[in-house]
């Protein structure tokens, strides 16, 4: 931006001003949520139930898993419309193509990838799980790799892991990633990747007995390098995160949690610029499970949010009463980002222990519980309205967040729900030269908008995020851009 054109540059400012749909942090009334299905907890049933992993949409459809259910009672693929309506079972699984998958899909093309895991906590030496594809249309479902079979015992070996994780895979080109919670040649569990024909399975890491062992979660790809959590491992035995460079040769740990930082990480991670950000399940200042950030160097470990202390049985769903706190306990899932605000689930405590919806900065600041899931007809189980204990991430489709909750509703087996933001004003970017500089600010309670910019109007233009991430300053998302090169327009963007 030329200095010399400044001052048509702030003159057109409020034209360029671009949102679709945005909602104040704190102010959890804006939001309606609604249940688009209920599952039927019923064996052999027409739906599925217990959707215990995520949705992925495309365009105005969902597509997601059910552990159980479906004609032969293993479990489904199924599809829905965002507005509820078109709910269709694409596939049904038999034990002779993997059981009860217990992740999330991810989609390229019209193909659907994902993955199957056994339930029982004995291991059966034929159900170890599997990596299928599926069209978006039901059809051509095939079996990309069943894993190898192992023993009954908890660190019984193989050459390619056993049960992969409720975390799902990820897609980088023709190669799928993805962790196995058990297996390997120290039975501690493995990272692995194949071809999205079936072809050039190869397990990149095993995990070790010792500091590194146990239970990997879902990896995310940044270049050549894997990020991951365990559940178990690291110095403390209470979770790390990882590295792993994609040809399986470098491995390290970034970080052990010590359970007073968190402990236990089960969700994944998300990456924005050089921080990671997850949830564990336990720990934190009241022990029921955090928000944390970390550099991807292992520095700089930050807990966002700690959960709240509460009452009841314990955070787990169980037991005569329900544990019940402010903001909910025991977080499962994989955040997502938007902006500069974060989006997850717990599975329980909330106003009635079933669980949350929450949102907060990426600073650690305004925490905000979105929803409570209602109180079921008993403590451990039981119907609703609407679904309790979620344990799957959430995605962000226009102004509505969607998600699963693994158990009750009207029929005691889960729901899928949307949580609408609506329509509100649009924050307001003010500009002000500084020098050299011109320092752009906005509102810090608006969820999700992104600063971008283009050299030039017009239906032709080309907008870009700006390459600074926002600081927080005097209670302002702030951004300071030197005043050299080509004219700029900036703009707001959700």
């Amino acid at each position: 931006m030329k200095i010399g054109n400044l001052s048509k540059w702030l003159f057109l400012l409020p034209a360029l001003i671009t949102g679709f749909g945005w909602v104040p942090i704190g102010q959890a009334t804006a939001q309606t949520f609604t249940t688009l299905h209920n599952f039927n907890d019923h064996n052999f049933n027409d739906d599925g139930y217990y959707p215990v992993g995520g949705l992925i949409s495309s365009g105005s459809t969902l597509y997601g898993t059910t552990q159980g259910g479906g004609s032969q009672n293993s479990g489904t693929v199924y599809a829905i419309n965002t507005d509820g309506t078109g709910f269709t079972i694409l596939y049904s699984f038999a034990a002779s193509d993997g059981e009860y998958p217990q992740a999330g899909l991810i989609l390229s093309g019209n193909i659907l990838y994902g993955t199957t895991s056994p339930v029982d906590t004995i291991f059966d030496t034929n159900v170890c799980g599997t990596v299928f594809a599926v069209h978006t249309d039901g059809t051509g479902f095939t079996t990309l790799h069943s894993f190898t079979a192992i023993g009954i015992h908890r660190y019984d070996t193989n050459s390619d892991g056993a049960w992969p994780t409720t975390a799902g895979l990820i897609l980088s080109g023709d190669t799928l990633y993805g962790t196995t919670y058990f297996g390997g040649s120290s039975g501690n569990g493995t990272v692995f990747a194949l071809n999205t024909n079936g072809t050039g399975f190869t397990s990149l890491y095993d995990f070790a007995a010792g500091n590194d062992q146990g239970m990997p979660n879902a990896v995310i790809l940044s270049g050549d390098t894997l990020y991951g959590t365990t559940y178990e491992g690291g110095t403390n035995r209470a979770g790390s995160v990882f590295a792993l460079k994609i040809h399986g040769t470098y491995f390290t740990i970034l970080h052990s949690f010590t359970g007073s930082d968190g402990a236990s990480p089960w969700g994944g991670l998300i990456l924005s610029g050089n921080t990671l950000y997850g949830t564990t399940t336990y720990g934190g200042t009241n022990g029921t499970g955090t928000v944390f950030a970390v550099n991807t160097d292992g520095t700089g470990l930050t807990d966002l949010h700690s959960f709240a202390a509460g009452s009841g049985y314990d955070y787990f769903y169980g037991g005569s009463t329900a544990f019940t706190n402010s903001d909910g306990a025991g977080p499962w899932s994989t955040l997502i980002l938007s902006g500069n605000t974060l989006y997850g689930t717990t599975q329980c405590g909330g106003t009635n222990g079933t669980g949350t919806v929450f949102a907060v900065n990426t600073d650690g600041r305004d925490f905000t519980t979105l929803y409570s899931f209602a109180a079921t007809s008993s403590p451990a189980a039981g119907t609703n309205s609407d679904g309790a204990w979620p344990q799957a991430g959430l995605i962000l489709s226009g102004d509505a967040l969607y998600g699963t909750a693994v158990d009750s509703g009207v029929w005691d087996g889960g729901t899928v729900f949307r949580l609408s933001f609506g329509s509100v004003s649009v924050p307001q970017l003010t500009i002000v030269p500084s020098g050299p500089y011109v320092i752009l600010t906005w509102p810090t309670n608006t969820i999700g908008f992104t600063l971008q910019s283009t050299t030039s109007l017009g239906s032709s233009a080309v907008w870009s995020t700006n390459s600074s991430p926002p600081i927080v300053v005097n209670g302002q998302n702030t951004v300071t851009n030197p005043i050299t090169g080509t004219r700029q327009f900036f703009r707001l963007s959700q």
